[in-house]
C-alpha cells in the first residue's frame, strides 16, 4: 500500500502548546495588553550549557536500542535544523481571540488578515530574545541561517558533533522495521536538552533526524481482485470500464455550472507542499491528456535544503497533487513548495515555509502521521499563524481507516495491539485544518461502475475522456482486504475522534456530531477509491506503474507500449481537489485575499437543513472499520456512515455549484478590493556566482487597468525581508548578486493599497558555478564503519588552490566485487565558488536489497565501480558522471527549466548542478534475498572531477568497515 513507514513519528512540539492554550483560557482579557512587557524579557538568565533542561518527548519513537546500528560521523553536515519558540499564555489567548474575531462578520477584525511581520510583532519572540538565542547558537559553532518572519523559530546548520554537544545527545543510525522491510535512518538516541535559561521559551528542536511524513496516495488496484493491477479507463474503448478524469469530477460534484458561470479560480493561489522534485513534463502530459491548457506550476525550493532531487513515492504524490488541483481550478496559480535532498527536511517544513512567507491563500497537504506518534510536538503554532494570515490549510485524513497508527504485522515495536487502536491522522485533526476523508462509488449496484448504465457514457472506437453523466451514489471508502499481502491491506478513509485536541466551537449544530468533547475528523469527503473507480494521473515514478508498464501518459493517458493507464487513489486526491474547489468559491464570492479557516462556514452551512440537503451529499452507508482480519485488526473497530455528520465521511461530499451559491459573499475588509498578481522576472535567467542579476517584481491588477501602489517586501533565501516602494507602473527592480551556487529562492509580498488586495510571488533560480578551467583541488574523505546491512556516512571535502572554481562530480571505485555488486551510494556534487573548501556528504548503503529494487532508479543512488581505470559506471562512458546521473540531470533540467516560461534557458545550466547530485538507481533486478556484502574492511577510492574540464581531477581513499 505504501512504500514509506506507516507512522511518521516526526517530532513537532505539541504538549507545550496544549498547556499554553489551557493556561491562556484561564487568563483575563487584560492579560493580552500586558504581554509586550513580558515578551521583551522572557529570557532573563544567561544562556549557559552548564545547566541543561530536557525537552520531554523529544526522542524519536523509533530511535530504539533494538534498531541501533552505531554513531553518525561527527563531521556529517546537518542543514535545516530549527529551534522553535512557544507563545506566552497571554499571547495564546490573544491569538485565539483574534482568529475567532476574524471569522465573525460582526467583528471589526472580520477578515483583517495579518502579514508575517504583523504576526511577529504581536505573537512572536521579541528581537532582544531572538538575538540572545542566535548568539548562543553561534557560540556552539552553528551558522544561523534565518529567523522566521513570524519570529517563531530560528533555522541553523552545523555538524552532527556540534548538535550532539549543544543538545546533550548522540546521533545514531537505525535500521527500522517497516511493513515493507527495513529502512535506514538517523536520529538522536536520547531526548534533547536545552540550556535551562531557554526551557520556558523553547517549544522544540527539529530536524535532527531524517524520518519523513508519509504520503496518503495509494497505487491503483481492483478492489474486487486481490493484489491485482488493472487497466482501468474513463470510459475505455478496450474494456468499457470507467475511471475518473477531471471532467468526471466536474460532472459528479457539479463544478461544470460554476465553470459555465465564468469562474475557474482566476486570481487565486494554491500552494501544494511536497518533499520531492518532479518532472514538469508529467504535469504537462496530464494537462494535455485531459484537454486542459498547459500551465506549469511555480516551483519554489526551500532555501538551504539541498539540491532538487526526485524521490520515489513522494514524486508521484506531488505529481497527482499538482495535476488535480490545477485541473479543478484551471485559472488559479499553482505553487509547489518542496525541500531539496537534505532528508532531514520534509513536507512539514514545506508547510511552515509557505505559512511563514504567506505563499498561497490555499495550502494543500497530502502528508501526515497518526496522533499517537506526535509525542510533544506539532505544527499548531504555524497552523494558527496561517489562520491569522488568511491562509486556508487542507490536509488528507489518511488511508488506514480507523487505525491510523497501523504499521505492519512484522513490526513488533510499537506492539500490534498499540497499532490496532483507534487513531486519527495529523495535521487533518488540527482545529486549524480542513480534514479530507474518502468515499467510493456505492457497491449497492455494480452498474455504478459500468459504462452504459445511465451514469457513464459508453465508448465506441476510442476512449471517452470525460464519461460521467451525473452524480453517482457514494458510500464511505473502505477497500480493506484480508489475505491481501503485508503492505496492501488497509485502504479506507481516516476518521474518528482526536486524542489530543478538544472540540472546536464551530464543530456543532449538525445532526450526528458526537458529544465527545473531541475534535472529530474528517470535515468533508470526496472520492478516494483506488478502483471504484479510481483516478487517472501521470507520473515518471515507476513505483506507481503496473508491472509491465513502460511509460506514463505518452499516448494520451496511456502508455504507448502497453496501453496501461496510471492509476491511484487515497485521500491524497481529496485534498488537492477540494483546494481547487475552494479556489472557485473564493473567486465567485470575491475573496481576493483568502478566507483563512473555512471550517466555521462549512459547519454553519451544514447546520441549515435546507442548505445541507442541496449543497452536501449526505453519505449514509459504508464505514471505515478495520476489515483486514484478525492479523491486522483487534476486532471490527471503526465508524459507520450515518445521517448527518459521521466520523467516516464527515459532513459528506459536495454539490459545489449549490455550495458556492450558498457561501456568504465577502463582506470583510477585502470586499471590493481588486485582486492582484505578483510576479518575479530575472533579467538573466541563467545567473552565475558573483554576477549581479536584475529581478523585476511586477504587481498587476487581475481585473481592469488600475495600477497597484504601495510596498513590496522582498526576501532572498533566508535573508531578512526588505520593504521597497513600487514605482508608478507597479514594479520594482532589485539587483541581486549570489555568492554561492545552487538553488536560490526570492519571495515578494505585496502589501496592498486602498483599492488593491495583497498578493505574493515567489521564484527559485539555479545559480551556476563558473568553472575556471584552471587551478586544482584536493579531495579528502573520512572512514566509514557500519553494521552489515546498514548505511554509513562520510564528509567529502574539496579544497581548491591556484584559483580553481567550479562544480566537482564524483565516482567511487573498489577492487572488491562484493562492494561493487551489493552496495550503492549517494553523493552530491561539491560547488566550489571561492577560496574556501566545499563539502558534500557520502552515504553508502550496504543493504543489497535497497540497491536492487526496481524503483531504485528514482532514489538518488549510484553503483560503486571497478577500481581498474576510471569508468562512468552504468553507461560505460568516461568521467565521474554515470548514465543515470545524466538522466537525473535531465529531470532537474525539466524541473527548473520549464516551471516558468521566463526561465526556460535554465534547462541547460541546471544540468551542471544536477548531474552527480542525485546518482540514481543501482540497477539489477528486484530481489529481497540478495545477500549483503560480507563483513570486513574495504579500500574505496573517491575520484573528483570538474564537470567542465576533465583534466582537473583528484583522488583519495578511505576505508569502509562492515561489522
Amino acid at each position: 500500500m505504501k512504500t514509506l513507514m506507516q507512522c511518521l513519528q516526526r517530532p513537532l512540539s505539541l504538549s507545550v502548546w496544549i498547556l499554553a492554550f489551557a493556561a491562556a483560557s484561564t487568563l483575563p482579557a487584560s492579560a493580552a495588553g500586558q504581554d509586550a512587557a513580558v515578551r521583551a524579557g522572557r529570557i532573563t538568565a544567561e544562556i549557559s550549557s552548564s545547566q541543561m533542561t530536557q525537552i520531554p518527548g523529544s526522542k524519536h519513537p523509533l530511535a530504539l536500542a533494538e534498531f541501533n546500528t552505531g554513531r553518525v560521523a561527527a563531521g556529517t553536515k546537518l542543514q535545516g535544523m530549527s529551534i522553535h519558540f512557544n507563545r506566552t499564555a497571554a499571547q495564546e489567548l490573544d491569538l485565539q481571540k483574534l482568529i475567532a474575531a476574524q471569522q465573525d462578520p460582526a467583528s471589526p477584525s472580520y477578515h483583517q488578515w495579518l502579514t508575517p511581520e504583523q504576526f511577529a510583532s504581536r505573537f512572536g519572540m521579541a528581537d532582544a530574545d531572538i538575538a540572545k538565542v542566535e548568539s548562543w547558537l553561534e557560540q556552539q559553532g552553528f551558522a544561523v541561517d534565518s529567523v522566521a518572519r513570524g519570529k517563531t523559530m530560528i533555522r541553523f546548520s552545523g555538524t552532527v558533533g556540534q548538535a550532539e554537544a549543544a543538545f546533550a545527545t548522540e546521533l545514531h543510525t537505525y535500521s527500522v522495521k517497516t511493513a515493507t522491510g527495513v529502512e535506514n535512518h538517523f536520529a538522536p538516541s536520547t531526548a534533547l536538552s536545552v540550556p535551562s535559561a531557554l526551557a520556558g521559551v523553547v517549544e522544540g528542536v527539529h530536524n535532527l533526524d531524517d524520518f519523513r511524513p508519509r504520503s496518503h496516495a495509494i497505487k491503483g488496484r481492483n478492489p474486487q481482485i486481490k493484489n491485482s493491477q488493472i487497466k482501468p479507463a474513463f470510459t475505455s474503448s478496450q474494456t468499457n470500464s470507467v475511471f475518473f478524469a477531471p471532467g468526471d469530477i466536474a460532472t459528479i460534484y457539479d463544478l461544470q455550472k460554476v465553470y459555465n458561470a465564468g469562474f475557474t479560480g482566476t486570481g487565486q493561489t494554491i500552494t501544494i507542499v511536497g518533499q520531492s522534485a518532479v518532472a514538469l513534463s508529467d504535469i504537462e502530459a496530464f494537462q494535455t491528456a485531459a484537454g486542459l491548457p498547459v500551465k506549469d506550476p511555480n516551483v519554489i525550493v526551500l532555501p538551504n535544503s539541498g539540491t532538487p532531487t526526485v524521490f520515489s513515492g513522494d514524486e508521484s504524490e506531488s505529481d497527482l497533487d499538482l495535476e488535480w488541483s490545477g485541473a479543478i481550478a484551471k485559472g488559479a496559480t499553482i505553487n509547489f513548495v518542496f525541500p531539496g535532498d537534505d532528508t532531514n527536511v520534509d513536507a512539514f517544513d514545506s508547510i511552515e515555509y509557505a505559512i511563514d512567507n504567506k505563499i498561497g491563500t490555499i495550502i494543500s497537504s497530502s502528508y501526515g502521521t497518526c496522533e499517537a506518534n506526535l509525542g510533544t510536538f506539532s505544527l499548531e503554532s504555524s497552523l494558527a499563524q496561517a489562520a491569522a494570515q488568511g491562509q486556508t490549510v487542507i490536509s488528507a485524513s489518511g488511508d488506514d481507516g480507523s487505525t491510523d497508527c497501523f504499521q505492519g504485522t512484522n513490526v513488533t515495536n510499537p506492539t500490534l495491539a498499540a497499532q490496532e487502536k483507534l487513531a486519527v491522522d495529523y495535521p487533518a485533526s488540527s482545529q486549524y485544518v480542513t480534514g479530507m476523508g474518502g468515499t467510493e462509488i456505492s457497491t449497492s449496484s455494480s452498474s455504478y461502475i459500468t459504462a452504459g448504465d445511465g451514469y457513464w457514457q459508453s465508448a465506441s472506437g476510442s476512449d471517452v475522456i470525460s464519461s460521467a453523466l451525473k452524480y453517482i451514489p457514494e458510500q464511505a471508502w473502505n477497500e480493506d482486504s484480508s489475505g491481501c499481502g503485508q503492505n496492501d491491506c488497509l485502504n479506507s478513509g481516516g476518521g474518528g475522534a482526536s486524542a489530543l485536541f478538544p472540540k472546536p466551537t464551530w464543530q456543532k449544530n449538525v445532526n450526528g456530531i458526537p458529544s465527545d468533547g473531541k475534535r472529530d475528523v474528517p470535515d468533508i469527503s470526496l472520492n478516494a477509491s483506488t478502483g471504484l473507480p479510481g483516478y487517472l494521473f501521470c507520473t515518471s515514478d515507476t513505483s506507481f506503474w503496473s508491472s509491465q508498464q513502460a511509460g506514463s501518459c505518452n499516448s494520451g493517458f496511456r502508455d504507448a507500449t502497453t496501453g496501461d493507464l496510471t492509476l491511484a487513489g487515497g485521500t491524497s486526491f481529496a485534498a488537492p481537489i477540494f483546494a481547487g474547489m475552494l479556489a472557485l468559491i473564493n473567486e465567485q464570492q470575491g475573496y481576493v485575499a483568502g478566507q483563512g479557516l473555512v471550517n466555521p462556514t462549512l459547519y454553519t452551512l451544514a447546520a441549515n437543513s435546507s442548505t445541507y440537503g442541496t449543497a452536501f451529499h449526505d453519505i449514509t452507508t459504508g464505514d471505515n472499520d478495520c476489515r483486514a482480519g484478525s492479523t491486522y485488526c483487534s476486532g471490527t473497530i471503526g465508524f459507520s456512515a450515518a445521517t448527518g455528520y459521521d466520523q467516516a465521511t464527515g459532513l459528506g461530499t459536495l454539490d459545489l455549484y449549490n455550495l458556492a451559491n450558498a457561501w456568504p459573499v465577502n463582506s470583510g475588509s477585502t470586499a471590493g478590493l481588486i485582486g492582484t498578481t505578483t510576479t518575479i522576472t530575472a533579467a538573466n535567467t541563467a545567473p552565475t556566482v558573483n554576477t549581479s542579476d536584475a529581478f523585476t517584481i511586477s504587481v498587476t491588477s487581475q481585473t481592469g487597468a488600475t495600477v497597484p501602489a504601495g510596498t513590496v517586501s522582498i526576501k532572498v533565501d533566508t535573508g531578512t525581508a526588505v520593504a521597497e516602494t513600487l514605482t508608478a507602473n507597479g514594479t520594482y527592480i532589485d539587483t541581486i548578486t549570489f555568492t554561492t551556487a545552487g538553488s536560490h529562492t526570492i519571495v515578494a509580498n505585496y502589501s496592498g493599497d486602498a483599492t488593491h488586495a495583497a498578493s505574493t510571488g515567489a521564484v527559485t533560480v539555479n545559480v551556476a558555478t563558473t568553472s575556471s578551467g584552471t587551478g586544482s583541488f584536493t579531495v579528502a574523505a573520512g572512514n566509514i564503519t557500519v553494521s552489515q546491512g546498514s548505511a554509513g556516512t562520510s564528509t567529502i571535502t574539496v579544497t581548491p588552490s591556484g584559483g580553481y572554481t567550479g562544480t566537482v562530480g564524483f565516482s567511487l571505485s573498489t577492487s572488491s566485487s562484493d562492494i561493487q555488486n551489493d552496495t550503492c551510494f549517494t553523493l552530491g556534487n561539491a560547488l566550489v565558488s571561492g577560496t574556501s573548501a566545499a563539502t558534500t556528504v557520502l552515504t553508502i548503503d550496504t543493504n543489497a536489497s535497497n540497491c536492487t529494487s526496481t524503483s531504485a532508479v528514482r532514489k538518488a543512488k549510484g553503483r560503486i565501480i571497478k577500481a581498474a581505470g576510471f569508468s562512468g559506471g552504468l553507461d560505460g562512458r568516461s568521467g565521474p558522471v554515470t548514465g543515470l546521473a545524466v538522466m537525473a540531470g535531465l529531470l532537474m533540467a525539466g524541473l527548473l527549466g520549464r516551471y516558468s516560461r521566463k526561465l526556460r534557458v535554465l534547462a541547460g545550466v541546471i544540468l551542471l548542478a544536477a548531474v552527480g547530485v542525485a546518482f540514481t538507481g543501482c540497477g539489477g533486478s528486484s530481489s529481497n534475498t540478495t545477500p549483503n556484502a560480507p563483513k570486513g574492511s574495504y579500500t574505496i577510492t573517491v575520484t573528483g572531477q570538474d564537470t567542465n574540464t576533465a583534466s582537473i581531477q583528484a583522488t583519495t581513499t578511505f576505508t569502509l568497515t562492515i561489522q
